[in-house]
């Protein structure tokens, strides 16, 4: 597979592909980031874009890992000025636990956090220039999949899409990498920068993943996520519970999980997919390929047998995270209690 398709393959959109093209032939090896605002811990829905990110790396990508913490807390205070430092303590280490478990080589990224460089007057005079020419509904449009503004928004809210079209250029970055969810921003910023005289950024953005309960993957509906230190027990009920419907391919997280972390991860290794089951069930079954596994789902593999194998994945997947943050309990009491 050549990089382009590589970087392609599972994403939702990339603006522009002709321009992510002309880039891959004029530079060995662009640079590219991925940001994560350190509110809550991260999720299992988080494992997609990290094996993005391994696509990447293997396609010659140089990437930088953003802890933006002061968006955390321009975002509607989502996180406590005083619990900052430790959130992204506790998100540093998940993220590199996270890519190090899916198969990826996490030395080859560099991570960064936001207020190391975002409170210098370097990086703020052109998030103040940017302020005098944006309208505060622009700015809303743009970070509205993003950022909690409620009936009374806070000024902060309006202050973040912009900072995070600085981080482009703090970065040196010739391509963002995010969810779907952040379009609206990022097309913002490559409205904003030329203006300014910088180069507006290729954008690679991945599907979100749905909640294990169906609908959208939610910090407010606990079961329809999956934290990175679930225990083992919370893992299998989680996954237990989730919406699998008999036969049902469209909209069912069960198999878009497998889609999209499961066998990308089996390919790294090498391996292909086991289930196992009691002989009286059929027996075991190998399936070396996604479409593969919808198809015998579609002939009627039983919704249970595909809940259980995906069970035992994640639980041998996170165990090191776990292990890891089985020590940190201050850690995870200063960042969350």
């Amino acid at each position: 597979m050549d990089k382009f398709e590589l970087i392609k393959r599972n994403t939702q959109e990339i603006v522009s592909e002709k321009e992510l093209k002309e880039l891959l032939k004029k530079k060995k090896n662009p640079k590219a980031y991925i940001g994560y605002a350190p509110t809550g811990t991260l999720h299992i829905g988080h494992l997609f874009p990290f094996c993005k990110l391994i696509d990447l790396l293997e396609a010659g990508i140089d990437i930088t890992f953003l802890v933006a913490d002061l968006h955390a807390h321009l975002d509607d205070r989502k996180s406590p000025w005083e619990t900052l430092e430790a959130r992204s303590a506790v998100y540093e280490l998940m993220f590199k636990g996270a890519v190090k478990a899916l198969g990826g080589d996490i030395s080859k990224v560099k991570t960064v956090i936001g207020s190391s460089f975002q409170l210098k007057p370097d990086y703020f005079t052109p998030v103040l220039k940017m302020s005098a020419e944006t309208t505060l509904a622009r700015c809303k449009r743009a970070a509205s999949e993003v950022v909690r503004f409620g009936n009374e928004p806070r000024l902060g809210g309006f202050i973040y899409p912009l900072m995070q079209t600085q981080d482009i250029v703090a970065l040196n970055a010739d391509i963002t990498f995010s969810g779907i969810d952040q379009r609206g921003i990022y097309m913002l910023s490559r409205e904003v920068l030329p203006e300014f005289g910088e180069k507006k950024p290729i954008c690679i953005f991945t599907p979100l993943l749905p909640g294990l309960s169906g609908g959208k993957m939610s910090s407010s509906i606990p079961t329809s996520k999956i934290s990175l230190i679930d225990s083992e027990k919370e893992i299998k009920s989680k996954v237990g519970k989730a919406f699998c419907p008999v036969g049902q391919v469209k909209d069912n997280p069960i198999l878009m999980f497998y889609e999209y972390i499961i066998f990308p991860t089996l390919e790294r290794q090498k391996k292909g997919l086991v289930i196992n089951r009691p002989e009286k069930f059929g027996g075991n079954l190998t399936f070396k390929t996604y479409k593969e596994l919808k198809e015998a789902f579609e002939d009627g593999l039983h919704p249970m047998d595909i809940k259980n194998a995906m069970s035992d994945f994640l639980v041998k997947l996170l165990e090191p995270i776990r292990k890891e943050f089985s020590k940190k309990e201050n850690l995870l009491k200063r960042a969350y209690s």
